[in-house]
């Protein structure tokens, strides 16, 4: 089945990588050289793609999520077709290139997931499986299988150490993906030196502890055992299938099988040895045409029969199911109807006190009903943050079709799935869990922003306020923490019309992923919200209260539920013959994205008397409330106690902010 041009085709693909690393004089040589042979046989002999359209909705998705192997995905790249050039790949690392040193999805075509944290590969795999599975079952009619494909993933011991692969591994487990493959890139051999000094898992015991297929090629030379391995792992769709293939790394060098080849170039005289393995007699970056007409013939004639069959399939589809093909177009253009707005009654001053969970809860709800391409789900919290939806049921290996995703005490893999999700397109999705387990997420939500992926992320029990869970469930340091993070929005809204708009928000995003900041404790509806809050808030800022002369004594800014506790301490600070105006900013980033002419109407420099008030780290309030500025804030860690005494014992109170203001603007 495979031939001398196969060969050929291989160190093709290993001395590309070579003289990129070579000619940047960086990056990690060793697993492309191990690794050529199984992305060989995966990328011409499985891999449904087309180079030609890589945004095909039914493709097979593949990431590499030992990212730092990337010289090894731009070969491949530019070999099948993509657009990534000879010259692309003497550019590699380089400012500015196609080819950075780990992959970046939307950066380079082709790419689909930007990798490099270890581990997160295979969670956004885990996602993209589950995409997979939930609308195949949510669109598919009888002999109209519109969504038929697979994820494919190369992970590395490294992605295996990591905690995110415990979470992901066993969350695909349970759920049965069995359109997941695996291949795993067992070269034994990690940055400093041989894995044994750290790692030594029993993998298949391991994966077949999650319900996985395991599979396991001793030569990870041999294409022949490679091509077996995965035409079983495609046989069995009731497992996800991890193949083990045991490698040398930076096969074919004078340093094989040591660290010395895992981050660093090979050297002129090494490369030269290497050329020898393989039997290499070309000039860097030069490739016989039979390699090219090889990978031609596979990943571009074959896939271009795939791709326009698929689109005849598509086409009748259309004809016999105008609603759900119209639906499915819509989710894969990111689309979301906006009519749920309407389902939520428009709260006025006065009538409820309503923990803005509750709200959210409502929203999702009412979100859900008018779109099936809406889901998302919880870190075995949805009792507590109330983000399932009332009109679905749970996603599971037997109920595909829903939509409420319980993702068990998984936060890290959680985020890395939604991720995911996002990246395979055709469905908008959120997850939640408390404020405070933002921690163990955080590196995925980094790579939401980095991603620029429109993805909803849920935190409720947003302070002190959690009471008597004590400081261990209390976010002190959290809303500052994510406000540092680039592309993202931050938004705690003060009540219930403020958690509407902030819903509008996250679904109307289009490349920034947001963050909802929810409380547990009840929130009154505050003054003319239900008018002004919808704009308000989307620009991040706006004067909710104003005082009644043209240039206010003062301003007090607050977020969440410290609004209503600045609308209280205004009125006492008017009887003491302080006339300020109060502004609620339930988003710094939005804010700063006005123009100054708007900054300006909300936070007059001529008024240089403010104060801040949130239950959170003081450090950034600075930005806004000057120098000469008040902030009251909280810059220790919580207690365990009644919720409202904490809050009042932390000087969260009328008394305190007008003691406080007073003071420090004295007469």
């Amino acid at each position: 089945m495979f031939d001398k041009q196969d060969e050929l085709c291989v160190n093709a693909i290993r001395m590309l990588s070579i003289d990129a690393i070579e000619k940047a004089n960086s990056g990690h040589p060793g697993l492309p050289m191990d690794a050529a042979p199984m992305a060989y046989v995966l990328w011409t002999r499985y891999l449904k793609t087309y180079p030609k359209n890589p945004n095909w909705v039914d493709r097979d998705r593949f990431i590499l999520s030992a990212g730092h192997g990337s010289a090894l995905l731009y070969s491949l790249l530019h070999l099948s077709g993509y657009k990534v050039s000879a010259e692309d790949l003497q550019q590699f690392r380089q400012e500015n290139s196609l080819t950075p040193g780990h992959p970046e999805y939307g950066h380079t075509d082709g790419v689909e997931a930007t990798t490099g944290p270890l581990g997160q590969g295979l969670g956004m795999a885990v996602g993209m499986a589950m995409a997979e599975k939930h609308l195949a079952a949510v669109y598919n009619q009888p002999e109209q299988n519109i969504v038929d494909h697979h994820t494919y993933t190369i992970v590395g011991d490294g992605d295996l150490m990591e905690g995110i692969s415990h979470e992901a591994a066993s969350l695909a487990g349970h759920l049965k993906l069995g359109k997941l493959i695996v291949l795993y890139d067992s070269n034994d051999i990690s940055l400093d030196g041989p894995t044994k000094m750290a790692f030594e898992d029993n993998t298949k015991k391991r994966f077949e502890g999650y319900g996985w297929q395991y599979l396991k090629v001793e030569d990870g030379n041999s294409l022949t055992k490679i091509d077996d391995a995965l035409t079983t792992a495609k046989e069995n769709e009731e497992q996800p299938t991890i193949i083990e293939i045991k490698t040398i790394i930076g096969y074919g060098s004078p340093d094989q099988g040591t660290n010395k080849v895992h981050g660093a170039p090979l050297g002129n005289k090494n490369i030269e040895e290497t050329r020898k393995v393989y039997n290499w007699k070309y000039e860097p970056f030069k490739i016989p045409e039979v390699v090219y007409d090889r990978f031609h013939e596979y990943t571009f004639e074959r896939h271009q029969k795939d791709f326009n069959n698929w689109n005849k399939l598509f086409k009748n589809y259309k004809q016999e199911h105008p609603k759900l093909a119209a639906s499915f177009e819509a989710g894969f253009a990111g689309k979301i109807n906006s009519n749920w707005i309407k389902e939520i009654t428009t709260y006025h001053e006065g009538t409820v006190t309503e923990a803005s969970r509750i709200t959210g809860h409502k929203i999702i709800s009412a979100v859900a009903e008018k779109n099936i391409n809406f889901w998302g789900g919880s870190a075995d919290l949805f009792s507590s943050n109330k983000t399932n939806s009332s009109n679905s049921k749970a996603f599971e290996a037997d109920s595909p079709q829903e939509r409420n995703i319980w993702f068990g005490v998984r936060e890290f893999g959680q985020a890395a799935a939604i991720n995911g999700i996002a990246l395979h397109g055709g469905t908008r999705t959120y997850g939640s869990t408390f404020f405070v387990f933002s921690d163990y997420l955080r590196g995925a939500l980094r790579l939401s922003a980095l991603q620029h992926l429109p993805v909803t992320y849920i935190f409720t029990h947003d302070s002190i306020a959690v009471g008597e869970d004590g400081p261990t469930h209390e976010p002190i340091e959290h809303l500052m923490s994510l406000r540092a993070m680039p592309n993202i929005n931050v938004i705690r809204p003060a009540d219930p019309n403020e958690v509407i708009a902030a819903w509008n928000i996250a679904l109307t995003a289009t490349d920034t992923p947001t963050v909802l900041v929810l409380t547990r404790q009840g929130l009154p509806v505050l003054p003319k919200t239900d008018k002004i809050s919808f704009e308000g808030v989307k620009r991040g800022a706006y004067i909710l209260s104003r005082s009644k002369k043209n240039i206010p004594d003062g301003i007090l800014i607050a977020t969440g539920s410290e609004v209503s506790l600045a609308i209280e301490a205004q009125k006492q600070l008017k009887i003491d013959g302080i006339d300020v105006s109060v502004v609620s900013m339930p988003s710094f980033e939005l804010f700063e994205k006005q123009s100054k002419d708007y900054q300006q109407q909300v936070l007059p420099d001529e008024v240089t008397n403010r104060m801040s008030i949130e239950m959170g780290s003081s450090l950034g309030w600075e930005r806004y409330v000057g120098r000469r500025g008040v902030i009251l804030g909280i810059d220790k860690f919580g207690a365990s106690g009644n919720g409202p005494t904490l809050v009042n014992h932390y000087g969260f109170n009328v008394e305190n902010v007008v003691s406080k203001y007073e003071t420090a603007y004295e007469k």
